[in-house]
């Protein structure tokens, strides 16, 4: 598959979608703590099963850590966007203290995605099939997004 070609199933947005997270975990090690470790140990922050999310409160502050992954997470899906339709995609993220905010994708003059965050605190997913599987459907959308309005995302 081309960078620049919207892939043909999800299974392939959502085997891609995994390569670029790891590709951008990777790239924050800095010094090389991660180098030798398996990807699967690499996303495993990213999951957080049933009774690991009963664990956390309610209500909460989230941690450096989290908010981290949460922009890892969406730079992922920006650049599963780009390699899908060859336009840059831009996350922008805006959050609280209390885990309350909003992210939104802009390729170009385009929102490609605007979700609002909250209980950012308990940011995972309970799989990585499930992890994969909402990033692919948000890439989804917002490749939708652009080839419906091509020129407002090539201004």
């Amino acid at each position: 598959m081309a960078d620049t070609q919207v892939a043909a199933s999800a299974e392939e947005v959502e085997a891609l979608f995994i390569k670029n997270l790891v590709l951008l975990v990777r790239a924050e090690d800095t010094y090389g703590a991660w180098e030798g470790k398996p990807d699967s140990e690499l996303l495993a922050p990213f999951i957080l099963d049933k009774e690991a999310r009963a664990a956390l409160p309610i209500i909460g502050d989230p941690d450096p850590d989290t908010i981290w992954r949460l922009e890892i997470f969406y730079k992922a899906v920006s650049l599963t966007i780009e390699r899908g339709t060859g336009i840059i995609a831009s996350p922008m993220l805006k959050m609280s203290h209390e885990g309350f905010g909003r992210m939104v994708l802009i390729a170009g003059r385009l929102v490609v995605i605007s979700k609002h965050l909250r209980d950012v605190h308990r940011f995972g997913f309970p799989s990585r099939e499930k992890l994969a599987a909402d990033a692919a459907k948000l890439v989804g959308e917002a490749v939708a997004l652009i080839e419906k309005f091509p020129e407002v995302a090539n201004a």
